[in-house]
């Protein structure tokens, strides 16, 4: 059994919520993957950082993989691909901006700079946004035809994502994709693509909403999936 979760976004005693109730499951997890968006301009921030490289005894050792918070730390830190966080200001404005310099150090910018972009196991790609980048965001009303792109970048059956904070599973059904090209006296076909049953799940949001974390179960043997929500107030966790 596998725990996917996304988007602490500093929020530890949401964290903490989740990690109590990974405990608690009767079947075993023996994996647990935190999909991007670890930090956020939120003081806590370096709190979950440190619990995330200092596991307690006899819990598991979270694979990460880099959001988009991580992506406007970089940028911040002239460490990205561009110059000036200028998607961060432009949602957030250049406040946000500076409360993101003052939550996160150098130090876990290094840190975080040594994070994968995603994991591919099995046939599964887990990733923040999807194989495009971490700003990519899939939605149950995004178009077949995307979500088909997405996991044909990297010939994955399922994909796992965490960029919209939804938790949803949205199925791509077996079929064929026939291409053209159409020229001025005529189309031209070029190739019929037969299409396996396919899957990408949104796993949720853990410290988005407050009072509330949500996260994903998913055996990948039997191609069990679970929906998660666990509810907490500062230290004390109730279901």
């Amino acid at each position: 059994m596998w725990a996917i979760l996304s988007g602490i976004e500093g929020n530890i005693a949401a964290y903490e919520a989740v990690l109590a109730d990974i405990k608690r499951q009767r079947v075993a997890v023996e994996e647990l993957y935190i999909l991007g968006d670890i930090v956020a301009a939120n003081a806590d921030s370096e709190k979950v950082i440190q619990r995330i490289q200092n596991p307690l005894p006899g819990e598991l050792k979270p694979h990460v993989c880099v959001g988009w918070w991580e992506e406007q730390c970089f940028a911040l830190h002239g460490l990205g691909l561009t110059a000036e966080p200028t998607e961060l200001i432009d949602r957030f404005g250049k406040e946000t901006a500076k409360s993101l310099w003052d939550s996160v150090s150098r130090e876990t910018v290094r840190w975080l700079r040594g994070c994968h972009f995603g994991f591919f196991e099995l046939d599964c790609l887990l990733v923040h946004g999807s194989s495009v980048s971490a700003s990519d965001e899939l939605t149950p009303e995004t178009q077949p035809w995307k979500m088909l792109d997405r996991l044909q970048r990297v010939q994955a059956n399922r994909l796992f994502c965490g960029r919209s904070g939804l938790a949803f599973e949205y199925q791509l059904q077996e079929g064929s994709v026939n291409s053209s090209v159409k020229r001025l006296d005529r189309q031209q076909p070029l190739q019929t693509m037969t299409v396996s049953k396919r899957k990408v799940v949104g796993v949720g949001n853990v410290g988005r909403a407050r009072g509330k974390a949500n996260y994903t179960l998913y055996d990948p043997y039997s191609d069990r999936l679970e929906f998660k929500t666990v509810g907490y107030s500062n230290k004390l966790l109730y279901l």
